[in-house]
């Protein structure tokens, strides 16, 4: 029981750390989200630490149009 609230610990941990990487390359202030943007906020959250060590996660995502 002690080691999975440690895991749990670590895991919350984790992604506070790759959410203010996010928040410091300002990927919160965008007015317009679309699905990339939104891709790329959740693999850097997803990422935590390591985007201090050179990990830099993008998401480009492309959506069918619809036909006219």
């Amino acid at each position: 029981m002690r080691g999975t609230s440690i895991l749990g610990v670590i895991v919350v941990i984790w992604l506070v750390i790759g959410a203010i990487a996010a928040g410091q390359r300002g990927y919160y202030s965008g007015d317009d989200t679309n699905c990339a943007e939104a891709g790329t906020i959740l693999v850097t959250i997803v990422a935590g630490p390591l985007n201090y060590i050179g990990a830099n996660p993008k998401i480009d995502c492309k959506l069918p149009e619809p036909s006219k």
